[in-house]
């Protein structure tokens, strides 16, 4: 029976992130290992209660024409974390920042929260907990570790799955159809997540650049490949990986305590959204 993922990160920097952390639905052994077997269409009743949820909420990021239907949309995701969520998000605060945000980026180009400040608001994080220094991010990485994502979305949505891990209307697109050189707001929690969650998305990103392999590139030639080879099958897996963030994190709290801890991570969204303060 198909299962959600509930993430165990209990930092407010995760919570924050888990907002938006777009939820898997899969059939997992563990935490880290998922069956492909979850992404089988009609594998029970919450398998297809999820997809609608995951199509309704794509159709949602699609259609943002005004800033109420961009609060409908994240309104919609935090609904969806309202169990997870901490209290400050029951005001309706942030998540209304954030939609405002969110309207900002798909009305106007200019609007979109760029790739350098995201990258750095994380290397403050990083550099603020003692993390190792391989877990600071360039904004050329974070471009190539989106890429990739969206490509991968966008394929398994259309081919394999359709749930909310997958949508691929979250992302800031440019007028070649690929990711642009900045994010909406939901997007650029997004981003954070997965720095936060999976480190080994940063380091896979560092590969191709350095082979100078670009994911989207290789979707298409993939695409093209299909065509031939309708029979093709693919697996979906995720991997135990180590994560350097966490222990730099519980040692800050330790250091510093959690009061120190949660406000540095305000400002640190504040810094984010900066223009919606």
């Amino acid at each position: 029976m198909g299962k959600v993922i509930r993430s165990r990160c209990s930092s407010p920097f995760a919570l924050i992130g888990l907002a938006f952390a777009l939820i898997v639905v899969v059939l997992h052994k563990t935490d880290s290992a998922y069956s492909q077997s979850a992404f089988q269409p009609g594998a029970s009743g919450a398998y297809e209660y999820h997809k609608q949820a995951a199509i309704r909420i794509n159709n949602l990021a699609g259609n943002i024409h005004s800033e109420a239907d961009a609060k409908v949309y994240v309104s919609e995701i935090v609904s969806w974390f309202a169990k997870e969520l901490p209290p400050v998000w029951a005001s309706g605060g942030i998540y209304r920042r954030v939609a405002h945000a969110e309207y900002k980026a798909v009305s106007d180009p200019t609007g979109l929260i760029p790739e350098q400040r995201i990258a750095d608001v994380w290397n403050e994080y990083v550099r603020e907990t003692g993390a190792p220094d391989e877990t600071l991010v360039t904004a050329a990485e974070i471009h190539t570790m989106r890429d990739a994502e969206f490509s991968t979305a966008r394929f398994v949505w259309s081919q394999v799955n359709q749930s909310v891990w997958t949508m691929p209307n979250v992302y800031a697109l440019g007028a070649n159809g690929k990711v642009a050189y900045g994010c909406r707001a939901v997007e650029a929690i997004r981003v954070f997540y997965d720095l936060y969650r999976f480190p080994q998305n940063l380091r896979s990103a560092r590969e191709r650049i350095q082979k100078d392999v670009v994911a989207s590139e290789e979707f298409e030639k993939r695409d093209k490949s299909l065509a031939s080879h309708p029979r093709t099958s693919y697996r979906l897996e995720a991997h135990a990986d180590s994560n350097p963030i966490r222990p730099a994190e519980q040692n800050y709290v330790r250091e510093h305590g959690v009061v120190s801890y949660e406000r540095m991570l305000k400002r640190l969204f504040d810094e984010l959204f900066l223009s919606e303060r």
